[in-house]
C-alpha cells in the first residue's frame, strides 16, 4: 500500500495548497442574519471550517467586506475575525467585488489561478465575481454549504449559474481532504480531524485512523 510519488503541487489538478488562493467577501453581521438558504450555525461552522484550512495549509487568503469605512456595515463576525484577525481585508462599495481595483489586484498577487470563493450572497456577491473571475482564465471551485443567499431558490439558481460558466461546486469537507490528500502528510492530520469534528463530522475517524497506525 504504497502512495504514488507527490504530483507537482502547482500543476495538479487537483486543489493543493500551492496551487490554489481562498477568497472570502462578506461574512458580516448584516449578510449573516439574512440567510434563509440554510442553517445559519451551519453557515457559520462551515465558513470557518474553511478558513481556518486556508490557515492550515498555507493557502493566500483574501478577505473582502463592504462599506465598512462608509460606516453603512459592520466588521466581519467575530467567528470569522477570530480566525482572520491576523489578514488584511479589502474593504469596497461595490456590490461585486471584482470591479474593486485593490481587492482584483490582491487576487491577482497570489499568483494562484485556482480560487476557492465564498460570499454572502450566493446571488450577488458570490456569483459576481465567481462569473469575472471565470471570464478571465480563472478556475473558481464554491464550496457550497459555507455561502448562502435571502432564499434557497436564489441560492441555487446562483450555484447553477456560476456552474454553467464553468465554475466548480464543492463542499467543505471536501475542500479540507482534497488539501490534505494523503494521510502520509503527518504534519496537518490533527488539524484536519479537528476542523473535520468542528464542522460537524463524527470523531469517530479519529479512532479508525489511530488503528490503522
Amino acid at each position: 500500500m504504497s502512495s504514488e510519488p507527490v504530483r507537482d503541487p502547482q500543476s495538479d489538478q487537483l486543489l493543493t495548497p500551492q496551487n490554489a488562493a481562498f477568497i472570502i467577501i462578506d461574512y458580516q453581521p448584516v449578510q449573516v442574519n439574512s440567510i434563509a438558504s440554510m442553517d445559519r450555525q451551519l453557515l457559520l461552522n462551515n465558513i470557518v471550517g474553511c478558513s481556518r484550512a486556508a490557515v492550515t495549509y498555507g493557502l493566500p487568503i483574501v478577505h473582502s467586506t463592504v462599506n465598512v469605512q462608509t460606516g453603512l456595515n459592520k466588521p466581519p463576525v467575530a467567528h470569522i475575525r477570530k480566525v482572520l484577525g491576523d489578514y488584511p481585508t479589502y474593504d469596497r462599495t461595490s456590490i461585486n467585488s471584482w470591479e474593486d481595483i485593490e481587492f482584483r489586484k490582491a487576487v491577482e498577487e497570489t499568483g494562484r489561478k485556482k480560487l476557492v470563493m465564498t460570499a454572502l450572497w450566493t446571488e450577488a456577491c458570490l456569483t459576481f465575481p465567481a462569473l469575472d473571475a471565470l471570464a478571465e482564465g480563472y478556475e473558481v471551485y464554491v464550496p457550497v454549504d459555507a455561502v448562502g443567499g435571502t432564499s434557497v431558490a436564489a441560492h441555487e439558481a446562483a450555484l447553477r449559474r456560476i456552474e454553467q460558466a464553468g465554475g466548480k461546486l464543492i463542499s467543505t469537507v471536501q475542500l479540507f481532504c482534497e488539501l490534505q490528500r494523503d494521510w502520509k502528510r503527518s504534519q496537518t492530520v490533527p488539524a484536519f480531524l479537528d476542523l473535520f469534528i468542528q464542522t460537524g463530522g463524527t470523531p469517530g475517524i479519529q479512532f479508525t485512523y489511530d488503528k490503522a497506525e
